[in-house]
């Protein structure tokens, strides 16, 4: 073979490579920065970890001014994760204040950076997963991945479930490659520092590394032990001088949850729930294809034990959310991936070419289960939307300060700092307010879930998300019904508020 022959066969080899190194990171990047732009604001669960990120990034040392000492929430929470994810940040944001830009182009630079690191540790994951079990069963993995809506949306959002899932895909990772000690570390950290209930996770993952002897005992409690003594030890010491107080976040998020089982204060759900409800909308495809995984290929069944053992014993706890069980989506995705591919691989076979004409109805009904949740969720930050719709439209003439008071509803969907502009514009979080007393007050806007309020006229009221509508039919068509959720009010002492354009309410 001539030298220009071998040149020109190592160059293609070469270029094939790209779309396997490259080609999927760009694909789930690309989905989850769409969500990203499409759907910029956050809700309650998000708000400490993103005001903490917005103090860090634009107060630095002056903790007399960040948000969660004057809004500390039900539990602390750590600050490791946004200090992490701003100081990443911090160059992007740094040319944002450069240039004068609004603050919302900094609340997109945290989340996308923030997803860059989960995506980073999935990667790490999946390219185990392409070493375990092959290239199409990786293939498989990234498209049930991208056309499930929960994973890739929820991955840019300062969940400490987010954070937490971030250094469990790295267990994950250790696990599929044999580093067993590094995997039980990976979680011992989640525990420790985010997420108190990844111990729900640890626990069926270790006792079965201990009952297959993967792992030692001894060696095993040694490693871990370091690790969360230094994991303590980080937390304690950046937290107890954010908080100012000596403090763990975790251990009282675990005292609160579980010791005191008060998390049934924000709703109860059947012991099913996580099966019949969680797991069948975030996974959609993928679903059905677990169990058949199970039949098809023994290996699963390590993997995919423990995971279920972590569903089951968080279905014991009253409270229920998905986001709970985010970090078992993974395992399970990886499961129907590599049920995806056997029916792939003898789909020209009587049998499989049935099993796979299903698949290929599911990726579709994948498609239009993901394209309905992400329009509800677009419309499910009514208060973002209003706030932003407001800064266009309520400047006045002749004027020093343009108060806005937002309400406890209003700040929980969809408004955090990040969303506020620079003077004449000043807020007002003040909770526990009557509505006769807003008239006492100076406030030139109100954002509130009233409709009427005394001494203020509604200028226009925002819609939100609230049920979907099955149209009958042939085909039945799902439809999206929307309420106004957020009305935006004008006080009556300020008349050039009413030269403006507004639709009313």
């Amino acid at each position: 073979m001539s030298a220009s022959s071998s040149s020109s066969s190592s160059m293609a080899r070469k270029s094939s490579k790209i779309p396997d190194q490259y080609g999927y990171d760009l694909i789930l990047g690309l989905v989850a920065a769409f969500y990203v732009f499409a759907v910029p604001f956050t809700k309650v669960e998000e708000s400490f970890n993103l005001q903490a990120m917005h103090d860090i990034l634009y107060h630095w040392h002056h903790l007399d001014k960040y948000d969660h000492l004057e809004f500390p929430g039900v539990v602390p929470r750590t600050f490791i994760g946004a200090w992490v994810v701003s100081i990443l940040a911090s160059p992007a944001v740094l040319v944002v204040n450069i240039l004068h830009l609004p603050k919302i182009y900094s609340l997109f630079v945290v989340r996308l950076v923030l997803g860059c690191i989960v995506l980073a540790t999935l990667r790490f994951f999946r390219l185990e997963i392409r070493h375990k079990f092959g290239h199409q069963v990786e293939a498989f993995f990234v498209i049930f991945t991208v056309l499930q809506f929960h994973l890739l949306f929820y991955i840019t959002r300062p969940l400490p479930n987010i954070l937490a899932l971030g250094v469990v895909n790295m267990a994950y990772g250790y696990w599929l490659r044999g580093s067993y000690y590094s995997s039980l570390q990976c979680l011992v950290v989640a525990t420790l520092i985010f997420r108190c209930d990844v111990l729900l996770l640890a626990g069926p993952i270790g006792l079965q590394l201990l009952l297959t002897r993967s792992v030692s005992l001894w060696k095993a409690i040694k490693c871990c032990a370091v690790t969360a003594l230094l994991s303590i030890g980080l937390t304690v010491i950046i937290d107890s001088v954010m908080w100012r107080r000596i403090l763990w976040p975790e251990f009282e998020v675990f005292w609160f949850n579980s010791v005191l089982n008060r998390s049934s204060e924000w709703g109860v759900m059947p012991f099913h729930w996580y099966f019949t409800s969680a797991l069948p909308r975030s996974l959609l495809a993928a679903y059905p294809l677990v169990v058949l995984a199970l039949i098809l290929d023994r290996r699963v069944l390590t993997y995919l034990l423990p995971i279920l053992s972590f569903v089951l014993l968080y279905s014991k706890l009253p409270h229920k959310e998905l986001r709970f069980i985010i970090n078992a989506l993974p395992v399970f995705n990886m499961a129907a991936a590599i049920s995806a591919s056997r029916i792939y691989n003898n789909r020209r076979k009587s049998f499989w070419r049935l099993l796979s004409i299903g698949l290929l109805g599911l990726f579709l009904i994948s498609i239009g289960c993901t394209i309905m949740f992400f329009m509800a969720s677009y419309n499910n930050y009514p208060s973002g939307y209003a706030l932003k719709k407001l800064h266009l439209t309520g400047h006045l003439n002749n004027t020093d300060d343009l108060w806005v008071h937002i309400d406890t509803y209003s700040a929980m969907n969809g408004i955090s700092r990040f969303c506020e502009s620079s003077l004449p514009w000043r807020y007002s979080k003040e909770e526990g307010l009557a509505l006769h007393e807003y008239h006492d007050r100076n406030f030139t806007y109100l954002l509130n879930e009233h409709v009427r309020i005394n001494g203020y006229q509604c200028l226009f009221a925002m819609d939100a998300f609230s049920r979907i509508r099955l149209k009958k039919g042939i085909p039945p068509v799902v439809l999206q019904v929307k309420e106004p959720k957020v009305f935006v009010h004008g006080s009556v002492r300020k008349p050039d508020i009413f030269y403006r354009p507004w639709p009313g309410c």
